[in-house]
């Protein structure tokens, strides 16, 4: 079925199902509802070529991908653009990739301007000294950030989860338990995220009379062998007195290497340590599939790529408009990994390192 049958099927006129089809904001959401349902049953699919030519639009949002020898392939991003990619699918959009290494980022972004290939693109992994907003707006490239600046007063469009407000509450449950000797094992503080949930963190300390500098605060990138390392540090040679009695931690990946160090250590949860952990809610690393279950913050990042291709395809289409802040709450979801602190002399054996290895 072309456009124009399409429109006789409906008693429209080609250009109102056209405008359906493609997002305008003065078509009736009860009319575009009923021509993208009748699109679906009968199968239409638009000549993309035609479509280009007539909404002056690519079809098409875009992302410029970090690369180079120290970038990894983040199993976030993964589980972000997939729930991105399954939006996409429902809105017939396109999504384009832009490799550029991180130092030649601007050189990216204005060939993208330049050959108007994407309709627009989103900016994720916000930075402390984030540059990318004032270059795209420079740059007259539409936008929306996944995530905050440090200083989010410039009046632009974004999605961001509660990251303060998550560790905070995560903190204030450990503080509650009677932990008063915390450890963090955080992303990268370089990204604000993790500037925000270290936010979180201090600031129970502090409503709870604890100083700040009682916390064992590690950043690192969120992977597997970084958190073994560093819980390893934390308690190999500590003293059982005084070593920490509850782990935070940014991330599931993370999280998997501090608990084989504490498997490795003897340690038990949550009789010897407690920990709670971030989870973006993996389909192949779930909290409940650990021996002990664990006690996580939890939002689904596919969730929040599905939704920031929604809104940059509505933004693309004017109908979003204006700077829209966009902040989800966080949930707190108790498991088994999180209990009491241990009474004095109930805090485990001195490991040393030869038992360690």
């Amino acid at each position: 079925m072309n456009l124009k049958q399409l429109a006789e099927y409906l008693e429209l006129s080609q250009t109102t199902v056209s405008r359906a089809l493609n997002g305008y904001p003065e078509v009736r959401e009860k009319t575009r509802r009923r021509v993208l349902e009748a699109a679906q049953r009968h199968g239409y699919k638009p000549n993309s070529n035609a479509r280009k030519l007539a909404t002056g639009k690519a079809g098409s949002i875009g992302y410029v991908l970090p690369v180079g020898r120290n970038v990894d392939l983040d199993p976030h991003f993964v589980e972000f653009l997939s729930g991105m990619g399954e939006h996409a699918l429902s809105r017939e959009v396109d999504l384009s990739l832009t490799p550029a290494p991180y130092e030649r980022e601007s050189e990216a972004y204005s060939r993208i301007a330049a050959s108007r290939s994407v309709d627009g693109v989103y900016l994720s992994s916000m930075r402390n000294d984030e540059q990318r907003i004032a270059l795209v707006r420079d740059l007259g490239i539409p936008f929306l950030a996944h995530g905050r600046a440090l200083e989010p007063s410039q009046g632009y469009s974004f999605l961001d989860i509660d990251n303060e407000g998550a560790f905070h509450d995560a903190t204030r449950l450990l503080l509650q338990l009677g932990h008063t000797r915390l450890a963090y094992i955080n992303g990268d503080t370089d990204y604000t995220f993790a500037v925000h949930r270290l936010n979180g963190v201090t600031r129970a300390m502090t409503e709870h009379g604890l100083p700040v500098e009682r916390l064992a605060h590690h950043s690192a990138a969120m992977n597997e062998e970084n958190g073994y390392r560093l819980a390893m540090d934390l308690f190999r040679d500590a003293d059982p007195a005084t070593r920490p009695t509850g782990v935070l931690s940014a991330s599931m990946f993370t999280t998997l290497g501090i608990v084989r160090a504490f498997n490795q250590l003897g340690m038990r949860m949550p009789d010897d340590v407690s920990i709670i952990t971030h989870d973006d809610v993996f389909p192949f690393l779930k909290p409940e599939s650990f021996t002990v279950q664990l006690t996580t913050t939890r939002s689904s990042i596919r969730v929040a790529g599905a939704r920031i291709c929604e809104r940059l395809v509505d933004i693309i289409n004017g109908v979003e408009k204006g700077p829209v802040e966009e902040v989800w709450p966080v949930e707190l979801i108790v498991r088994a990994s999180t209990g009491p602190a241990p009474a004095e002399g109930k805090r485990g054996r001195r490991v040393s390192p030869q038992a360690a290895e």
